[in-house]
C-alpha cells in the first residue's frame, strides 16, 4: 500500500528525499470500535498492537485480542452493545463466534461482502493516514506514539467520529421496544 501524499514546505522543483532503510522486523497493528448511541457522544475504542515478526508468528489480530477489545468496550460502555462486523476472516472464526453465543450483551451483524464504504472505521483510518502524510518515522517507537497520538486526538473529537457514521449514509435509530 502506498502511503499518502501532502504537500511539502520544499522549494519548487526540488522534491525533498528521504532515505529510509526498507525493511523492519515490526508490525504495528490497529483494531477500532466506533461506538454511537442516539443523545451521547460518540466514542472511538482501539488498542494499538506492536508486534515484533519472527519465523512463525502472527502477523494480524487474533480472535483473542478481538474478543478481548469487545469485553473493554463493554466495560467502558457499561451495557449491552451491538457491534456490525466487516467479513475480515478473524471476525468469522469459530472462536469469536463460539465468544458471541455464549453473551448475551453482545449483538452482532454482519455487513455485505465486500462494503468499506458502510463501514464507520474505513473513516477513521482515512483520517488517520491523512494526519500522518508526508511522514518519516525514525525508529518503530515513533510511529507507535504518533499513531497513538493522532487515535488520542481523533479520541478527543467526537464530531470527527460522528462523521465517519454520516459518511456511510446509516441512519443512528433507537431500536422499537417489544
Amino acid at each position: 500500500m502506498t502511503p499518502p501524499r501532502a504537500r511539502t514546505w520544499g522549494r519548487r522543483g526540488h522534491t525533498p528525499v528521504i532515505r529510509v532503510r526498507g525493511r523492519s522486523r515490526r508490525r504495528t497493528s490497529v483494531a477500532a470500535l466506533c461506538c454511537y448511541k442516539p443523545g451521547e457522544a460518540s466514542r472511538l475504542i482501539y488498542r494499538p498492537h506492536g508486534l515484533l515478526l519472527l519465523k512463525g508468528a502472527r502477523k494480524s489480530f487474533s480472535w483473542k485480542d478481538y474478543r478481548d477489545l469487545l469485553v473493554r468496550a463493554h466495560i467502558q460502555l457499561g451495557g449491552p452493545i451491538v457491534v456490525v462486523w466487516d467479513n475480515l476472516n478473524t471476525h468469522l472464526t469459530a472462536g469469536l463466534k463460539r465468544y458471541e453465543a455464549e453473551h448475551d450483551w453482545l449483538t452482532t451483524i454482519r455487513l455485505p461482502s465486500y462494503a468499506p464504504d458502510l463501514n464507520p472505521v474505513e473513516g477513521i483510518w482515512s483520517l488517520l493516514r491523512r494526519a500522518m502524510a508526508n511522514t518519516a518515522f525514525d525508529t518503530p517507537d515513533d510511529l507507535d506514539r504518533i499513531l497513538r497520538r493522532e487515535l488520542r486526538r481523533t479520541q478527543l473529537r467526537p464530531h470527527l467520529i460522528d462523521g465517519c457514521l454520516t459518511a456511510t449514509g446509516l441512519p443512528l435509530t433507537q431500536p422499537n421496544p417489544p
